[in-house]
């Protein structure tokens, strides 16, 4: 069995935005335990990793692409769709965003693989990097594929899509941006749907799935259990 080592991160670099109710984030924080292999793509990656600060991103210092659009991905899985997308477009500047420690070891051993130079990781709430680091009206796009559900009724509250986190990724897009969702969850769709109906500046709805997006890890076992995927394109009128 191959060795396991444990991860010294605890999450308390997680710092929690402010946009919910205290106490409230889209995630689930729990210890985690890394592989040799991401533990190495840790290191020997670095210079992908961005480090939460107060100043704001810039296509120009945190890519070196001067002009490029500036995409931001919540969740990421295993890192192989985001590495698939990113070799697709290598004019556009890619920020990945997760708070999994060893997913993020995995999106990196791909990357340096890859030798990708348009992608960008942190491991963070992408919520208060939102808020902190990312201009008004500076965002080309936002994806955010297959995030949590949270099916109970309770942990509703907790759910990427919402009024409050709509209205911030609002303020953050381009005129014509995008934000990009998909999910494997029926009731989730059918949530989403009614959210965004309700939220002045957005038009848009459910829409074919894409050709050009990856089949992720999350969407493929969502397939061979049977579920239902859909795709929801919204911009920002």
């Amino acid at each position: 069995m191959r060795q396991m080592i444990p991860v010294e991160r605890v999450f308390a670099h997680h710092e929690a935005s402010t946009l919910l109710s205290p106490g409230i984030r889209t995630f689930k924080t729990r210890r985690s335990r890394i592989t040799p292999t991401q533990e190495r793509a840790l290191i020997s990656y670095a210079h992908y990793v961005i480090e939460m600060r107060s100043e704001p991103l810039s296509a120009e210092s945190d890519w070196q692409m001067p002009g490029a659009p500036i995409v931001v991905e919540i969740g990421f899985g295993t890192g192989a769709s985001t590495v698939a997308m990113a070799e697709h477009d290598q004019a556009t500047a890619l920020l990945a965003i997760d708070v999994h420690t060893p997913g993020i070891g995995d999106l990196l051993d791909k990357a340096g693989a890859a030798q990708l130079t348009n992608l960008r990781v942190m491991e963070a709430d992408a919520l208060t990097v939102l808020e902190r680091m990312v201009l008004p009206e500076s965002l080309s796009g936002v994806r955010s594929y297959f995030p949590d559900p949270w099916p109970k009724a309770r942990h509703h509250k907790r759910r990427l899509v919402q009024p409050p986190i709509a209205q911030l990724l609002h303020s953050k897009l381009l005129p014509g941006g995008y934000w990009h969702i998909a999910t494997d969850w029926d009731e989730y769709a059918e949530s989403i749907t009614c959210v965004m109906a309700e939220e002045s500046g957005w038009v848009g709805g459910q829409i074919k799935r894409p050709e050009n997006r990856p089949v992720t890890m999350f969407e493929a076992r969502a397939l061979r259990e049977g579920r239902t995927i859909t795709d929801l394109l919204y911009t920002k009128a």
